[in-house]
């Protein structure tokens, strides 16, 4: 499955929800995202792990591999008053060429990823001891919620996506941070209610890898037309969907 996330750039920036200030605020207890700190955000998309860090003082830098994505985290950074450095270039080859950051974070981005030559390159960008922050942000299926029965409706126009059926938790990342060479790897989930408007629901899923980054145009418009129907047709104008956060947090040696 071809994945361009450029494709669905306008509603990746609109519909994606931020992360929760509870994630931040665990994470200042891991001595993570404050004031003064050099912060490296891989895979950046629009910014949305990066900004708030921006926003607590900390000096960022996001790369991503889409300059669609750059350039409506940049309107986002102006719209909140806040500066982040960006620069296009893969997670497997940072353009930097000494140790700059004391962390490396990766928001809704790792499972893209060639896992073990990025944590190669997180080591050589991290000042000794640095840190490596990952994060999931995921919707939860459960029975026969909206969130099944959304995912059946994308597998039925695009039955190689992957992402169907997930629990938002990735136990294999532990092993493979392991086996990077980072110790002191600690995980923290929780679990929260996000509220959505139909129309919300809609460009969230637009600006899903199955869909809007994926599909061709023409079966774009027939699956949210296909959604819209099904969703006035059996839920209220205001949805609870069940999210997942599952965090990573390990140390270079």
């Amino acid at each position: 499955m071809n994945v361009n996330f450029g494709l669905t750039a306008k509603d990746y920036s609109k519909y994606r929800a931020g992360y929760p200030l509870e994630l931040y605020e665990r994470l200042k207890n891991y001595g993570i995202g404050i004031k003064g700190q050099s912060i490296l955000d891989i895979g950046t998309g629009t910014g949305y792990l990066a900004r708030t860090f921006a926003k607590q003082g900390a000096r960022v830098t996001g790369v991503d591999i889409s300059d669609e994505l750059i350039e409506e985290a940049k309107k986002l950074d102006k719209k909140d008053h806040v500066y982040i450095r960006y620069l296009n270039a893969r997670a497997e080859h940072l353009p930097f060429s000494s140790p700059e950051f004391d962390v490396v974070t990766a928001g809704q981005c790792w499972h893209w990823f060639q896992g073990d030559k990025v944590l190669e390159e997180v080591r050589r960008v991290l000042h000794a001891h640095g840190k490596l922050v990952i994060v999931h942000l995921d919707w939860i299926p459960l029975g026969s919620n909206v969130v099944s029965k959304t995912e059946e409706l994308i597998l039925s126009y695009n039955p190689d996506w992957k992402g169907v059926g997930g629990t938002g938790v990735y136990p294999g990342w532990l092993t493979q941070a392991a086996m990077g060479g980072f110790t002191d790897i600690e995980t923290f989930t929780f679990d929260l209610n996000l509220t959505y408007s139909q129309e919300a629901w809609r460009g969230r899923i637009r600006a899903s890898a199955g869909v809007g980054a994926s599909l061709p145009h023409d079966k774009l418009v027939e699956f949210d037309r296909r959604l819209k129907e099904r969703l006035q047709r059996e839920y209220p104008d205001v949805i609870g969907i069940p999210h997942r956060i599952f965090c990573l947090v390990c140390r270079a040696d």
